[in-house]
């Protein structure tokens, strides 16, 4: 269910309705959604007709999902179902999965998240080297609207791998992945497109500082509107310096508080156990935690309670705000690392910034604006953006922008790659005195803030054979110690080309000047080797180098002849394989698990409403036992055979019912339904008679009183042949027949048997005749009057004389009358009747031709 949309949010570009026609007709969907996937919390947002920009509320009416998945023995549960069960059995809730996203099982982050969620057992995998949950593999078996087309968000400190990782899951989804946009891009964007106006080309500087659950991170960005050749002038947003902190964030806040309430309820020494030992109590403490946390940023103190935390033992404990601020001391000292990280990237003082804007839903936190306001030097952090909801709108109005079925006001990104990359290669070469050497070269591919999407081109000179080439990450001291461990593998992949030496060998004659290597930084950060290419020769190295690397065209020049092998190594610890290669192995199987998953969750939901249908029947049926107008149409030995058959249902399924498979509920759901349906039956019929018979009678006494009037038409005005009058009369005595008998044949019958007079037969009887009596009047309302005898006194001179003028008065009007036109043919009659129902077509254009001037008839009475 969507929201109507709010007035104040920008339109986008409305297509005319015939051109939004063409559209809906070739496109198999228009809609169009981004994904904010955050740390903790997941927000939806959707573009459609009627429906510009806005948040998706989920099942439960809300504005955003908690990340958080729950695999139990026989359900997959989702958000806020998955959390109830986190404080009953947290070890099947799965939660917080961002941060061990694409990473290997020695990242520190891995063994981070081994310690918030011991109940969790996380594995290595031997092929690719990242985690996985260790979970029972008896997991037994709901989508939703089925929109494809998304924009995805993600952190913009996730490097290639991580950024992999989420294209991966959702193409495993079933999800076409319009573009992965840094979620302070989007927030960004979503900022710049509401103040279009206040943009102009002199360049103005802002800093967005996002603490979210998980990470924190700030980010300088600079609008100015700039001109292209393409298009014209535009407002453009430019991504000039980003500084982060992954492990910054309200989840580690709140981890510090669930920590100080355990020791809290030992203190109280209700038990002789240690609260922190039972998963259970520490996943109920959490959430407490979490709601204390929001509490203490509005109060200066809160009192804790859980009902029952451990053994039946109530739990309660006064918190203050000072308390909280002790805890997380550390945390708030680390507030202003991101920012001074961001200006340092974009070689810019705080002087340079207009104003600092907050996002994201650890920034309500009062300790964390006063240590931020104190750090920037502002007299004020600015609040005029949704701190929750502004990524995914910024994400959505991306989404509509690379749709070809939206037309949005162009707004220019130019995002930054917050990693440096290069490439390093090794080359033969010999000094003056003869001696050779190996030099080893590097050559830098994009700088650390360079703007993508972009293409680079790195030449490879004197190359005469085959050789290696190695695409790395560049200088990353700008991280601490701990990020370069979270950050993984600084080596993202091994390009070899062979036959190289070999092809060249045969064309001597020629010059090399060099081989390209040619990449491109995508819209989604996702760097994509396209093709390595000989200047001179022309041709492409490796026909399958694309669908090796993951872009790219892959047909060769027709005038390549020269077999050329490009071979590539794992790209950053995951293999980057041909789609055959890929199915061929364990990659693979997350489809085939996912759409079991999915499987199982529709058997379940079948199940269940099959179930609730069943109840639903039995008792709904057992009270109709009790009502006057079903026991009336039954025996004493039908209603006997009902009441055992649903007394029998009704212990089945408090027995073995609710344990039941589908196929077992839907058969006992189907024998007590035909058991009944003869009653059903009867009874719908006596309630349906009344009205019926009524709208018959009806239609009979109007009928016969329009075919009375009709004959008193005279006979030099009668637009009606005796044909059509007769079969209207015939109509109505043989209705009026089968009405006397058949009622009075149904009253000769006892309320328990079989009823003759049937609802539906009554109705084809009045659909029948109003037929008939609709087509004359057609006929009626469509007639010419028959012009009329010019009347002439032969006796008299005089009166000739006298009435010459009138005489040829009467003879130019006759000449204007027309003759009546004929009446539709028998073949015309059916079509006639279609397109001329009085009910459905008005002709209030000529009073001459809507009736027949005799005649006049109430059509309406004829209408139900």
């Amino acid at each position: 269910t969507l929201p109507a949309c709010r007035k104040a949010r920008p339109v986008i570009g409305q297509l005319p309705s015939w051109r939004l026609s063409v559209l809906l007709c070739l496109s198999l969907s228009i809609a169009v959604m981004s994904v904010d996937l955050g740390s903790e919390w997941m927000k939806i947002a959707l573009v459609k007709p009627g429906v510009p920009m806005e948040i998706v509320l989920n099942k439960e009416s809300r504005r955003k999902t908690p990340v958080a998945v729950c695999l139990k023995e026989n359900e997959r549960l989702f958000g806020d179902s998955a959390l109830g069960v986190a404080v009953k059995n947290p070890m099947v809730v799965y939660r917080f999965l961002q941060s061990i996203l694409g990473k290997t099982a020695d990242n520190p982050q891995v063994a981070q998240y081994q310690k918030h969620f011991p109940e969790h057992q996380l594995l290595r995998d031997e092929k690719r080297g990242t985690v996985f949950f260790k979970f029972s593999d008896t997991l037994q078996r709901n989508f939703w609207q089925p929109i494809k087309d998304a924009v995805i968000t993600v952190p913009a400190y996730f490097n290639q791998a991580e950024r992999r990782a989420v294209l991966q899951a959702a193409n495993i989804a079933g999800l076409k992945v319009l573009q992965l946009i840094n979620d302070n891009t989007a927030v960004a964007l979503n900022y710049g497109v509401f103040r279009r106006k206040d943009i102009n080309s002199t360049a103005q500087n802002i800093l967005f500082y996002d603490m979210g659950s998980g990470s924190t991170t700030a980010t300088i960005v600079t609008y100015q509107t700039v001109k292209t050749k393409e298009s014209g002038t535009h407002p453009q947003l430019q991504i000039r310096g980003v500084g982060f902190d992954r492990t910054l964030g309200g989840f580690e806040m709140e981890l510090r508080l669930r920590d100080h309430l355990a020791k809290l309820f030992n203190e109280q020494k209700k038990s002789k156990k240690d609260v922190r030992e039972n998963l259970r109590a520490m996943a109920k403490l959490l959430k407490e935690a979490q709601r204390l946390k929001t509490v203490l940023s509005a109060n200066a103190e809160h009192m804790a309670q859980i009902e029952g935390l451990m053994d039946d033992i109530d739990f309660k404990a006064k918190v203050t705000r000072s308390e909280f601020e002790a805890l997380c001391e550390d945390l708030f000292d680390r507030v202003p690392g991101p920012v001074k990280e961001a200006l340092a990237a974009a070689e810019m003082s705080m002087d340079e910034i207009e104003q600092v804007i907050l996002v994201g839903g650890s920034t309500r936190v009062p300790k964390v604006q006063d240590v931020l306001l104190k750090a920037v030097g502002k007299e004020e952090l600015s609040k005029n953006i949704n701190a929750d909801e502004a990524a995914a709108m910024g994400a959505v109005y991306q989404a509509a922008a690379l749709s070809k079925a939206f037309k949005v006001k162009p707004f220019l990104v130019r995002d930054a790659a917050v990693f440096p990359i290069q490439v390093e290669f090794s080359r033969e070469t010999e000094e003056e005195d003869g001696i050779k050497t190996m030099k080893h070269n590097k050559r830098i591919l994009f700088q650390r803030m360079a703007p993508y999407p972009q293409r680079k081109v790195i030449t490879f000179n004197r190359y005469m054979d085959d050789f290696v080439f190695y695409i790395n990450y560049g200088d990353l001291s700008f991280l601490g110690e701990q990020d370069l461990k979270v950050f993984g593998s600084q080596n993202l992949t091994m390009v070899k080309l062979s036959g190289v030496g070999s092809s060249f060998k045969k064309h001597s004659d020629a010059e090399s000047k060099g081989i390209k290597a040619h990449f491109n930084m995508d819209e989604s950060g996702v760097l994509i080797l396209d093709r390595v290419s000989n200047l001179v020769l022309d041709f492409k190295l490796g026909n399958t180098i694309s669908s090796l690397f993951g872009g790219g065209s892959s047909e060769p020049n027709a005038n390549v002849t020269e077999p050329v092998t490009v071979i590539l190594g794992k790209w950053d610890r995951h293999s980057i394989e041909s789609e055959e290669s890929l199915k061929n192995s364990h990659v693979f199987l997350p489809h085939i698990r996912l759409q079991d998953l999915t499987d199982r969750d529709l058997e379940k939901q079948e199940r269940e409403k099959t179930l609730n249908s069943l109840e639903a029947f039995i008792f709904e049926t057992q009270d109709k036992m009790y009502q006057d107008e079903y026991l009336a149409v039954v025996t004493e030995e039908e209603k006997e055979q009902i009441t055992g058959k649903l007394s029998e249902a009704s212990n089945w399924m408090d027995e073995e019912g609710y344990t039941a498979g589908t196929k077992e509920l839907k058969e006992k759901l189907s024998e007590l339904k035909k058991l009944c349906k003869a009653m059903f039956f009867r009874v719908e019929e006596r309630k349906k008679w009344p009205d019926r018979l009524a709208a018959l009678d009806s239609m009979l006494n109007h009928s016969t009183i329009f075919l009375k009037s009709v004959r008193l038409i005279p006979e030099g005005d009668q637009i009606f042949t005796e044909v059509e009058l007769k079969m209207l009369e015939r109509v109505i005595n043989e209705t009026m027949t089968w009405k006397n008998e058949t009622v009075a044949e149904q009253e000769k019958l006892s309320p328990t048997e079989k009823p003759v007079l049937l609802s539906k037969d009554i109705e084809a009887k009045h659909s029948f005749l109003d037929r008939e009596v609709n087509y004359l009047l057609n006929k009626a309302k469509f007639a010419k009057p028959k012009p009329k005898d010019k009347a002439k006194d032969k006796n008299t001179t005089s009166t000739e004389n006298s009435n010459a003028n009138s005489t040829a008065n009467s003879t130019e009007d006759a000449e204007k009358v027309k003759p009546a036109e004929e009446p539709p043919t028998a073949e015309e009659k059916e079509e006639t009747i279609l397109e001329l129902n009085p009910a459905e077509n008005t002709d209030t254009g000529n009073s001459q031709s809507t009736n027949h001037p005799d005649i006049s008839v109430d059509a309406k009475s004829f209408q139900n």
